[in-house]
């Protein structure tokens, strides 16, 4: 290889981890506008494509304009081949709905994917999915807020986007509420959702025993003009996150996410909001002593 040479590989490897990443903004772009353009397995069929590229760049097999003939193989290469088609191996299941929890911050959320293996799956073991704009589907009610604005609810869960709603939800059946204070472009969100919230008993908990509130606080949706809301200095918030963003502000006192408040029907908060932590004991506890507080034990 002729002096140089190894520099311009590594501008090409870099190149084409660039090209992955672009995706990831333009991801979040996509969520936050709701574009619906990179559907989590478009996105996956993008990474798998550049990453076998990679790979067989990095094997000799494509070269470009500035690279220098691969006469050898080094030991290098091999590795970081071998590295990256792992990678691709890894990446290929989540075409199915596999979780791909090392990849969880990175990825478009599960329920942009249209097919998904468990849902056709009709054995007991397969995970429990409810109306993804939460609440119920067949109802006569009102129109949501999630309905009105095409808004999902993560992880299969059942829930709502405005705490109103979940409060009223709350004082009917009875239950505490469970914030949710997230963001669509949120790394440590999906993190928690994937780590976290899929154990058996965090779902159990969650699902039974509370009314859940999703506030995206970086949702770009223009909101219709009675659902606008007004400043203490006088200013005038037209979209779902700054609405969100206002609201968690003034009322927990938090400007990071993710953040989860349990409340009372009423709105008033059960124990200290909780931050991102990936400790599944830790949430369970902090679940159960909202209750605790809920039932006055």
């Amino acid at each position: 290889m002729k002096s140089g040479g190894w520099l311009n590989s590594v501008k090409v490897v870099l190149g084409f981890i660039e090209v992955a990443l672009g995706f990831k903004f333009l991801s979040v772009a996509d969520q936050t506008y709701h574009w619906g353009i990179l559907d989590r397995e478009v996105y996956l069929a993008i990474w798998i494509v550049v990453f076998t590229l990679l790979g067989l760049y990095l094997l000799g097999k494509i070269r470009f304009k500035n690279d220098s003939p691969l006469e050898h193989l080094s030991v290098t290469r091999l590795a970081l081949a071998i590295t990256v088609f792992s990678f691709v191996v890894y990446m290929v299941p989540g075409m199915w709905g596999a979780p791909l929890k090392a990849l969880s911050g990175y990825l478009p959320p599960i329920e942009t994917q249209d097919f998904v293996v468990w849902n056709y799956d009709d054995s007991a073991s397969r995970p429990e999915r409810v109306n993804d704009r939460g609440g119920d589907a067949s109802s006569d009610g009102p129109v949501s807020f999630g309905e009105k604005y095409n808004m999902r609810v993560p992880m299969g869960f059942s829930g709502y986007f405005t705490l109103e709603e979940g409060l009223a939800a709350a004082k009917a059946q009875g239950k505490p509420v469970f914030v949710d204070i997230t963001g669509h472009g949120c790394v440590n969100c999906r993190e928690m959702e994937q780590r976290v919230w899929t154990d058996p008993q965090v779902q159990q908990i969650m699902k039974d025993e509370y009314v859940m509130v999703f506030l995206y606080n970086d949702d770009k949706t223009k909101l219709n003009q009675e659902d606008w809301i007004t400043t203490d200095d006088g200013k005038t918030l037209k979209e779902i996150g700054r609405v969100n963003s206002y609201i968690v502000r003034k009322r927990f006192n938090v400007n990071a996410q993710p953040n989860y408040a349990l409340l009372d029907g009423e709105g008033a908060l059960l124990v200290p909001v909780r931050g991102y932590n990936l400790s599944v004991d830790g949430f369970v506890d902090f679940l159960k002593s909202g209750l605790k507080a809920y039932k006055g034990e």
